[in-house]
């Protein structure tokens, strides 16, 4: 934190000093430079995924713990200055990942309410989440 030193003086002629403090403005750390990542489709959602990646995405049916899985809709490859643009998918390009569980997500409520006529129910819902590792990109 900044320190700002300021002087009043009061009705005797006395001075005081009081010390103001200020935040400092947090500074934006650059991101990391990465040669080699793709952008995969999967559960009607598109996701920018590099090597080594963690991410949850939507529940995978069939996805055991440790199970490898391979993701053949690919909309672009870069590979240092290789620019693989799929129209709507690149040929021949792949990405697998291993499955390391299911998760849950945190809950919500869901409410419906009418006025003047007594109607109210309330719902929740928790949405399943599959959390997968990157292996490779190819």
């Amino acid at each position: 934190m900044a320190t700002e030193k300021t002087t009043n003086k009061t009705s005797k002629g006395e001075t005081k000093s009081a010390v103001k403090k200020t935040a400092k403005k947090p500074v934006a750390k650059p991101a990391e430079k990465v040669d080699k990542f793709a952008v995969i489709q999967t559960g009607g959602k598109q996701y920018l995924v590099t090597e080594g990646q963690v991410l949850k995405i939507e529940k995978i049916k069939d996805g055991k713990e440790g199970k490898a899985i391979t993701f053949d809709e690919i909309l672009l490859v870069v590979d240092g200055k290789d620019i693989k643009i799929g129209a709507p998918f690149v040929s021949g390009a792949k990405v697998t990942a291993t499955i390391e569980g299911d998760e849950r997500g945190k809950k919500i409520t869901v409410l419906r309410y009418k006025s003047k006529t007594r109607y109210s129910k309330k719902k929740g819902h928790r949405q399943t989440y599959t959390k997968i590792t990157i292996t490779s990109i190819k």
